[in-house]
């Protein structure tokens, strides 16, 4: 979910409990756009990071710091002149704007009581912080606007703040009956983009909530929908704003294949069907979520380079290997002619010179058979004709089915790679990954570098009967885990007919639960190329019928009188160690 404001209001609330009455303690600022303000109150220390970045504004509890400029910027040494030690009096929202108020009592040079406001808006590229006095004028702000920049407000010192008001949005707290069929129900656009375009503080994902507990198909128009579905959805939406004004939130994170795909301060039965983790603040939740969520952007941008060579070579394969296929179908026509051949040698005394086609029955089918002819040779050099067309598309089809066989190879193991790529949890899983396109020339070692030294490890679980499971995350894991580390009746598991990890369970000899079983294999369809799937076709076999294939990339193997299972891709009751 965007920070809108819905989750601005739930970290209001939470800053209201911890800081109104404390004093602030430190104030830094480690980013051009970032604050990370201390607090001391009720005898215990809050740190609010206060972030004003176009891309990812943010208000949260932290318990984390970072390194600080050896000289403070101008914003932040003006903060500290006026307001450090200071007491905080008061945190508001002005209705459910992503504006957060902090209203601060301190002491002037000569001693007397002055008040400043410290106003974070959290607006996307609008975002800033702004300092103003007790008059509402901005003494100074994090991001300076000029009229150049923006014809609607100037954010400069001497300037008067307000909200400018562009959207003709409603506050939410204010909403009426009369409003909604005013404003809303008349609308042409869908019943989502109807509510977030109509109300302040809504997102999308609220708005399509809200539609989903009135059981309205939110891509409907909404003028068009009857008065019974006008009705349960204002009752929805007043249900919302009521837990909105009565601060009943929850703190949710919502999981589709282990990747945060969104949060939310409020329930969210649109992911019914998505694992969720409920934390105990906003703070948590946020600081859990984007952690979580700028790990699995980092990997990927470090494995761009990677992903791009990769699906470089991959277009390559596949259309080298669909110009295969096209001639190895024109093979196919090559036992005709072989026919036409041997026919022509049984039966050309029967031709004329000059004739263009011959008639005669073909003695393999029992049916009649025309054969085209060129006039200006004889019979027999028209069936040596044939013979030659035979003989060359023999050739043709014996090196095609063994090139397309091992373009077929190339491609699955730059598939594998692809999804190795998509598994890695490391710096070192990257370059196990690099080390093997190098081994099979997808990208040249530089002479100047030395074979990468890595330290990579498989994931490791733990069964629901106390039993070790092992997951390659990558082709040389694979290979690990089942040639070296898994011994011969241990269990190997691997998602059917796609690219995937290799699945040890180890057995020590025991008697494995069919719990395990289903554990182990739900492991496999989870890190495979369709782990995004509901269901998956999981081979499993004892690892002493594992078989390398000689000559093969790592991790490619045969196995033969397996068993297989269908099961699901949802590893949320497996732990991890």
């Amino acid at each position: 979910m965007a920070f809108d404001g819905i989750t601005v209001a739930s970290i209001v609330n939470e800053m209201d409990r911890n800081l109104t009455g404390g004093r602030i303690f430190k104030i830094a600022q480690p980013e051009p756009d970032e604050l990370f303000i201390t607090v001391k109150n009720n005898k215990e220390q809050y740190k609010l990071m206060v972030s004003a970045s176009a891309s990812l504004p943010l208000v949260y509890f932290t318990s984390t710091s970072k390194n600080s400029p050896l000289t403070a910027p101008a914003f932040c040494m003006l903060l500290r002149k006026h307001i450090n030690n200071g007491k905080i009096i008061s945190i508001t929202q002005p209705g459910l704007e992503r504006i957060i108020n902090i209203r601060i009592e301190h002491y002037n040079e000569m001693g007397d009581i002055c008040y400043k406001t410290l106003i974070v808006e959290l607006m996307g590229k609008y975002s800033n912080i702004i300092f103003c006095d007790d008059e509402n004028t901005i003494i100074d702000s994090i991001k300076h606007i000029p009229a150049h920049i923006s014809s609607v407000r100037e954010v400069l010192p001497g300037r008067k703040y307000f909200i400018p008001d562009t959207t003709g949005k409603l506050n939410p707290f204010e909403f009426s009956k009369d409003d909604y069929e005013k404003i809303i129900s008349c609308k042409s656009v869908n019943c989502s983009k109807a509510i977030y375009t109509s109300l302040t503080g809504f997102s999308p994902i609220a708005a399509e909530e809200v539609c989903h507990m009135a059981s309205i198909d939110s891509s409907l128009p909404v003028n068009e929908l009857s008065e019974n579905e006008h009705m349960h959805l204002y009752n929805m939406l007043q249900l919302v704003i009521d837990e909105i004004k009565s601060k009943s939130f929850t703190y949710n994170i919502y999981y589709k294949n282990g990747v945060p795909v969104e949060y939310s301060a409020l329930p969210l039965t649109l992911y019914g069907d998505a694992e969720s983790k409920e934390y105990g603040t906003t703070s948590e939740m946020l600081e859990k979520y984007y952690a979580e969520k700028n790990f699995v952007t980092r990997m990927r941008q470090r494995s761009s380079d990677l992903r791009q060579i990769v699906q470089s070579n991959l277009s390559k394969a596949y259309k080298k290997y669909d110009l295969q296929i096209k001639q190895l179908k024109d093979t196919e026509k090559r036992e005709k002619y072989k026919v036409y051949g041997e026919l022509l040698n049984t039966y050309g005394y029967q031709c004329e010179q000059g004739v263009k086609e011959l008639t005669c029955e073909n003695y393999y089918t029992n049916t009649p058979i025309t054969i085209p002819l060129d006039t200006e040779l004889t019979p027999i050099e028209n069936a040596k004709k044939y013979f030659d067309k035979y003989n060359k598309l023999k050739r043709t089809y014996e090196a095609l089915t063994e090139i397309t066989k091992t373009t077929a190879d190339e491609i699955s193991h730059l598939e594998s790679i692809q999804t190795s790529l998509d598994l890695s949890t490391s710096e070192d899983d990257l370059k196990e990954i690099k080390e093997e396109l190098i081994q099979y020339n997808y990208i040249r070692r530089k002479t100047s570098d030395k074979k990468s030294k890595f330290k990579s490890t498989p994931l490791h679980f733990i069964s629901s009967g106390n039993h070790h499971i092992y997951v390659g995350k990558n082709n040389f894991q694979n290979e690990e885990l089942t040639f070296k580390l898994a011994s011969g009746n241990d269990l190997w598991f691997h998602a059917k007919g796609m690219p995937g990890s290799h699945v040890i369970l180890k057995t020590n000899g025991d008697d494995i639960t069919d719990k395990e079983y289903e554990e182990a294999g739900k492991l496999a369809a989870h890190f495979s190329k369709g782990g995004g799937q509901t269901k998956i076709e999981v081979d499993y076999i004892e690892r002493k019928h594992v078989k390398k294939v000689a000559g093969a990339a790592p991790g490619f193997v045969i196995y033969h009188t397996n068993y297989s299972m269908l099961i699901d891709t949802d590893i949320s009751g497996i732990v991890q160690i």
